[in-house]
């Protein structure tokens, strides 16, 4: 079954509604979309006002009023026949109460299908039908914003046979997890962007969407690419909160880091507790191995004791790297911390407030979460003000990645102050923005500012993730999708939208610009698999339903409601399989594959949960025809 039969179009007063907004906004705040109206009207909703953080997660009504139960004990419109008997069959990919593992996502990707997948049906457009004139994918270098760059700590409670709470689900970490092969770079600068188009049914409900998806990569290869001398002043939580493994885990994940430094680079440890500590300074590495022992006695000497001043730490590594902060060197602060302060100042915006401070004197910072509890929002703002990144190690394995991946790609920025402007075409609305932190707007056009861009290390989607099992899939490079939602009445003048992008060189200070135009579907009539300017585009497509199936799951668990959260992530998992084995232009995509992983691990939890309620369909918060 394609998605966009699943359902019939759903419509609104004045509008055709939108693919996910209407979902999401269960979800996510500012993404709940109210009646566009014909041109002349007035609006008691802008669509897209949110002018803060486009992934902030909101509130959702209880689960049960919206499961649509028929008095008979069955469900209305019940999509598998199963009724609210969890004794009843489910799907062909049924899962056990068994701990999930890799087998069951590889099983249940190969399992037969007779209805086949939905984007190699006949008269499914190519690219080339799309008229695009760069189908080329793979190869490229994807670029990471700031912020977090993985979903760690989310995966890490599914791991453990927990439920996640939605605020554990970043949506830029998740996008960045997963690499996205764009046309190749042609524009003739360090960084490119890309606007392609996707028009299909979403993989939830079925409704129709329209989505621009931003990609940006550039021409340079990580393993090529020089990068100046660089001064790492780790602040390094040493309080008792951070002891046995997590302390473990931070000697482990320096000395691999060791191995990838240059002899010019310089290298400051900050430990901090009660108070902070310097047990380093600008430490050359030099090329013989008494520099390197020096370093190595540092860090064997963190011990975990007393409590956690968090602004102490920051706050002498900070000045450290502006004690040594010399033209042509880099200087960068990586906080280890579980990011819980005890005592000293314990205001989290006077955290941030500090990192943003020096990150406007060229000195960012970039944060590691570690430890059995961790304040994810202090880390990610902390990271994302300080022109840097933030990862959660939810394992051991991890370490290496992090740290070593960390000097190759992220601790030199590729591109500052990424601004890229947003305009809706004369027929079209926006109904949400996502993938990006940067968003500020509304209906017909808005700004994203991005305050760094970072070499993402993976360059070919179709190549297996990095490292052995565990390491996790982060620097994916990511995307930001736009959705976008069609006024009725009104006649399309051919564009979609169009997007300016403006950025600066962080070594020569150049200002460099590029417009898009995105033009839509040429044809008459839509196909019944939808439209996709290029192929990249139906991975985009299937990430967003990915990470608002994970987000509206959490949610409704969270409310008690385990049914209604197995029926979201049974329905969106049926047809990601379906894109698996017969779409993709028939690529494996390690990324999707993994992704389906965690959603059986995320049904098994929902079953074992003490406290059932009813199977049911996927909530559907909009009207029908």
């Amino acid at each position: 079954m394609k998605p966009n039969t699943m359902m019939a179009r759903a419509t609104m007063t004045g509008m055709k509604t939108t693919c996910l907004v209407a979902l999401v906004g269960l979800w996510m705040s500012g993404c709940i979309v109210g009646a566009v109206p014909t041109p002349g009207e007035g609006s008691a909703q802008d669509p897209a006002t949110a002018t803060g953080d486009a992934g902030s997660l909101g509130d959702i009504s209880g689960g049960g009023a919206q499961n649509d139960t028929a008095s008979d004990g069955g469900t209305t419109g019940d999509p598998w026949g199963i009724g609210n008997d969890d004794a009843g069959s489910e799907p062909e990919w049924n899962v056990s109460n068994d701990v999930a593992t890799a087998s069951d996502a590889s099983s249940w990707v190969s399992s037969s299908d007779a209805g086949g997948g939905w984007s190699t049906d006949a008269g499914a457009p190519t690219a080339k039908d799309a008229g695009a004139t760069d189908t080329s994918t793979g190869g490229a270098t994807g670029l990471s914003q700031a912020g977090a760059q993985d979903f760690g700590l989310f995966r890490q409670i599914l791991e453990s046979g927990g439920i996640p709470s939605p605020d554990t689900l970043d949506p830029l970490g998740f996008f960045n997890e997963h690499k996205l092969d764009y046309p190749k770079p042609k524009c003739g600068a360090d960084m490119c962007m890309h606007g392609l188009l996707g028009q299909m049914g979403n993989m939830i409900t079925g409704s129709t969407c329209t989505v621009v998806q931003i990609g940006l990569n550039t021409a340079i290869k990580v393993d090529k690419k020089k990068r100046p001398p660089l001064h790492v002043v780790f602040a390094i939580d040493t309080s008792t909160s951070m002891g046995g493994k997590s302390i473990g885990y931070v000697k482990a994940g320096l000395q691999q880091m060791l191995d990838h430094m240059q002899p010019v680079d310089a290298i400051s440890i900050v430990g901090f507790s009660t108070a902070a500590k310097v047990a380093l300074e600008a430490q050359l590495m030099g090329t013989g191995l008494k520099n390197k022992s020096v370093v190595e006695t540092a860090i064997n000497g963190l011990k975990a004791e007393g409590k956690t001043n968090l602004y102490d730490g920051m706050f002498t590594a900070f000045g450290l790297a502006a004690k040594h902060h010399v033209k042509g060197k880099e200087s960068r602060v990586v906080l280890l911390s579980d990011g819980i302060a005890t005592t000293g100042i314990k205001v989290s915006a006077k955290l941030v407030s500090l990192a943003k401070g020096y990150a406007v004197s060229g000195i960012g910072v970039t944060t590691i979460g570690l430890g059995k509890s961790v304040d994810l929002s202090v880390l990610r703002d902390i990271a994302e003000v300080g022109a840097g990144n933030f990862y959660f190690l939810d394992k051991s394995e991890a370490v290496k990645e992090v740290f070593t991946e960390e000097v190759k790609t992220f601790l030199v920025p590729i591109a500052l102050d990424v601004k890229i402007k947003v305009d809706a075409g004369n027929a079209w609305v926006i109904g949400g923005v996502y993938g990006t932190n940067g968003w500020k707007g509304g209906a017909n056009g808005g700004n994203i500012h991005i305050p760094s861009l970072f070499l993402a290390g993976r360059t070919d989607a179709s190549k297996p993730l990095p490292g052995p099992p565990g390491t996790g899939r982060r620097g994916g490079g990511g995307a930001i999708m736009i959705e976008l939602v069609p006024l009725q009445g009104v006649v399309n003048n051919g564009a979609v939208a169009q997007l300016d992008l403006k950025w600066k060189h962080p070594q020569s200070g150049k200002v460099h610009v590029q417009k898009v135009d995105v033009k839509g579907y040429a044809g008459s009539t839509m196909p019944d698999g939808g439209f996709f300017s290029h192929p990249t585009v139906e991975k985009g497509f299937v990430m967003l339903n990915i990470l608002v199936g994970f987000g509206l799951a959490a949610q409704l668990a969270t409310d008690a409601d385990t049914g209604a959260a197995r029926g979201v992530l049974l329905a969106l998992g049926e047809e990601v399989n379906k894109w698996l084995k017969s779409g993709n232009a028939g690529t494996p995509d390690p990324d999707i594959e993994d992704d389906m992983k965690y959603v059986v691990m995320f049904i098994k939890n929902l079953k074992k949960q003490k406290f059932q309620t009813p199977l049911s369909k996927p909530p559907e918060p909009w009207p029908k025809d």
